[in-house]
C-alpha cells in the first residue's frame, strides 16, 4: 500500500451509545497523535450528520487528563446520530472530507456504522479520492459478524448479570415471580447475560427465552408453573424480542398498535408492553399472585462506574489498532479473535468492510438448551471473560435448620 502523504483524520461516534464507546474513541485519539502521518484530527459533532454541517472540534487539543475521564465515561462523547448514509448523503461527506483533507476516517459503531464507511469508501474510490475508510466495533447487542465479540458487550452483560443477581435476592426474600425484560431484538447474548451471576443450584433466572428460539404461551406458562412448584418462586428474563413458535414477535401480537422506530421497527426497547402481557397472563391463568415485571429499557447502555476493565482495555485497543491499519491498509473493520489458551486472550485483525456491513449474527444454538428456555454452559464460557468478574452474594436460607 503506498503511504499517503500527511493528511488529516475524522473519528465520529454513531448508533446507541455504551459503556465503552468512549474508551475505543480515546484509542484513536492516542495513537493519532503518534504518527506524523495523521496532521489535524476532527471529532464529528453527532457522527454524519454533523460531518455534512462540517460541525468538528480539535481532539488533538484535549489534554490527556480529560480523555481519561472521556474513556471512563459511558455513552459517546461527541454524540451520535442514527443517519443511515445512502450515497448522496456520502458525496456530500466526500466533499467536507475534500475540503479538509481528509484521508483518514474512522467510525466508530455497529453493523449500520460499518456500511456507512463501505458506502464512503465506495463513493471516494469512483471519485479517484484516496481514503482510508475504518469501522471500529461496538454494540452491546454482540451481534457483529467476523469478530468473537463487541466492545461494549462485555459491560452491558456485567450490568444484567448483577441486576439479576440482585433481582434474585429480592426474589428470595418475598417469593412469586419476577419477570426481566431485556434488550436484543434479533439476538439474545444481552438476555442470556442474565445468567451469569448464578452462584447456587436455585439461583435465578431459572428460565431465559431469546429471540433465536421461539415459544408459545402455553409452553411459557408451564414452565413458569412447574419452576414456581419446584422453588416457590421464578425468576424469568425475556428478550424484547422473544418470538412465538412461527417467528413472530410476543409485542407484535399483543399489540393492535405498534409504536414504531424512525427505520419502521417495532418499537421495543422503552415500552414495558411484553413484560406487562406475560405478568397479566401469570396472574390470570396460574393464578399466582405475586407477580413483578421490569423492562430494562436502555440502562445498560450507559451507566456509569459499571465498566468491565476487559471491555474497556479491548474497546481501546480496537481504537489503535484501527490507526495503525490504515497507516498500512485502505479500508476495513478492526475484528477480535480469541485465541486458544488456558487464560483468556485475544489478538486483532482486520477483516472487509463488506463483510460486517448491514450483517447480524444470532446466537449459536449451542449456548441455547434443548427446551429453549435457558442457556448452556458453552455460553458462560465465551460470556464470562468479558464481565471482567463479578462480585459474590451470600443467601443465609439455604442453610440448615435447627
Amino acid at each position: 500500500m503506498v503511504k499517503l502523504a500527511k493528511a488529516n483524520a475524522v473519528v465520529g461516534q454513531s448508533g446507541g451509545p455504551t459503556a465503552v464507546i468512549n474508551a475505543s474513541l480515546v484509542g484513536v485519539i492516542e495513537e493519532a497523535k503518534k504518527h506524523s502521518e495523521i496532521g489535524n484530527l476532527y471529532g464529528a459533532i453527532h457522527a454524519v450528520s454533523g460531518i455534512v454541517k462540517d460541525e468538528f472540534i480539535d481532539l488533538k487539543k484535549i489534554p490527556a487528563k480529560t480523555l481519561e475521564l472521556v474513556a471512563a465515561s459511558p455513552s459517546s462523547a461527541l454524540g451520535s446520530s442514527r443517519d443511515k448514509p445512502d450515497e448522496e448523503y456520502c458525496a456530500k461527506i466526500l466533499n467536507v472530507f475534500k475540503k479538509r483533507n481528509v484521508r483518514y476516517f474512522f467510525y466508530i459503531g455497529g453493523n449500520d456504522s460499518a456500511n456507512t464507511c463501505f458506502i464512503i469508501n465506495n463513493v471516494a474510490q469512483k471519485a479517484g479520492y484516496e481514503l482510508r475508510a475504518w469501522h471500529i466495533p461496538k454494540t452491546i447487542d454482540n451481534d457483529l459478524l467476523v469478530t468473537d465479540h463487541c466492545p461494549g458487550y462485555g459491560t452491558a452483560a456485567k450490568f444484567v448479570a448483577c441486576a439479576l443477581m440482585g433481582d434474585d435476592l429480592d426474589n428470595r426474600a418475598l417469593g412469586g415471580v419476577k419477570i426481566d425484560c431485556i434488550m436484543g431484538r434479533n439476538a439474545g447474548f444481552l438476555t442470556a447475560a442474565s445468567v451469569l451471576g448464578r452462584q447456587r443450584d436455585d439461583d435465578g433466572p431459572h428460565l431465559v427465552y431469546v429471540p433465536e428460539k421461539g415459544i408459545s404461551l402455553d409452553k411459557f406458562l408451564s414452565d413458569v408453573e412447574n419452576t414456581y412448584k419446584k422453588l416457590g418462586r421464578c425468576i424469568v428474563a425475556v428478550s424484547e424480542g422473544m418470538c412465538d413458535i412461527e417467528g413472530i414477535l410476543w409485542t407484535k401480537k399483543i399489540a393492535e398498535v405498534s409504536e414504531k422506530d424512525a427505520h419502521g421497527n417495532i418499537q421495543l426497547s422503552g415500552t414495558g408492553m411484553l413484560a406487562d402481557f406475560l405478568a397479566d397472563q401469570i396472574r390470570a391463568i396460574l393464578k399466582i399472585k405475586r407477580v413483578r415485571a421490569d423492562t430494562f429499557g436502555y440502562l445498560q447502555r450507559s451507566f456509569a462506574g459499571l465498566q468491565s476493565a476487559v471491555d474497556a482495555k479491548e474497546a481501546r485497543l480496537c481504537g489503535r489498532q484501527a490507526v495503525k491499519f490504515s497507516l498500512k491498509l485502505s479500508s476495513g473493520s478492526v475484528a477480535i479473535k480469541r485465541l486458544k489458551s488456558a487464560k483468556y486472550a485475544v489478538e486483532l485483525f482486520a477483516t472487509e468492510l463488506g463483510s460486517v456491513a448491514e450483517k447480524t449474527k444470532p446466537m449459536p444454538d449451542d449456548f441455547i438448551n434443548s427446551q429453549a428456555n435457558g442457556v448452556t454452559d458453552a455460553f458462560v464460557k465465551y460470556a464470562l471473560p468479558l464481565t471482567g468478574g463479578l462480585p459474590k452474594t451470600e443467601y443465609l436460607g439455604n442453610y440448615p435448620r435447627v
